[in-house]
């Protein structure tokens, strides 16, 4: 845990930018660490983990699922999660919808565009999601709020290629918001950058941060993340 590290991320933030946390596999114990120094955002990528820490630490911590998401384990984080970062497509979006319902809540979603050159990474492409947004589903789903869209970028340490894909997604953002989003005061976050390449995403309009390893240190996905 470098708390260090964390204030001096912190300290490079502007007003628009905020940081995740990005707490996957890690302790409770270095969470609520954390969360004494004023952290109030956490990121997690397994539903049960998240649902399990989210069970034992203050419950004003705000839980932003931002992994790939099966649809069987949304009912895991559909009470409680503040936002998820990973709509890859239609079909999540609409179950995701349904337990929010479940719920009585309105769960604040970002679209997922896959911005790097690997295949590996999910997300949408503009097009698909042009198709979405325009299709009949889309307006009958009232119990998700979505608000604005999320990228990885290639893992590389060109970091050109990587400001580029940053852009590219800042484009989309644009583009979306003008076309389908104009009224939408809510559609306004771009999640780009990790521990890698966040200031390169801070210029390019990134308003989420998702930083792990920069401030819990090297993860060991041996261990477990759960203790009491």
């Amino acid at each position: 845990m470098n708390i260090e590290k964390y204030h001096q991320i912190q300290s490079q933030l502007p007003d628009s930018t905020r940081l995740i946390a990005v707490s996957k596999t890690k302790p409770v114990e270095d969470i609520q660490m954390l969360y004494d120094e004023g952290q109030r955002l956490f990121g997690e990528n397994k539903a049960q983990e998240m649902k399990s820490k989210h069970e034992v630490l203050p419950q004003d911590i705000q839980w932003h699922f931002i992994g790939h998401l099966q649809t069987n384990k949304i009912k895991y984080i559909a009470p409680y999660v503040a936002m998820i970062h990973s709509i890859d497509s239609e079909s999540l979006l609409v179950e995701v919808n349904k337990l929010a319902a479940k719920n009585q809540r309105v769960i604040p979603c970002l679209l997922q565009f896959h911005i790097a050159q690997e295949t590996t990474k999910f997300g949408f492409t503009l097009e698909e999601c042009r198709e979405m947004l325009q299709g009949e589903v889309f307006p009958t789903l009232h119990n998700v709020k979505i608000c604005g869209v999320m990228g990885m970028a290639t893992f590389t340490e060109d970091m050109e290629q990587v400001r580029q894909e940053f852009r590219h997604l800042h484009d989309i953002f644009q583009t979306l918001k003008t076309d389908f989003f104009a009224d939408h005061e809510d559609f306004k976050e771009i999640s780009m950058g990790m521990t890698d390449d966040y200031p390169i995403a801070i210029e390019e309009g990134s308003t989420f941060i998702r930083v792990g390893s920069a401030i819990f240190g090297v993860r060991n996905y041996q261990t477990t993340a759960i203790s009491h």
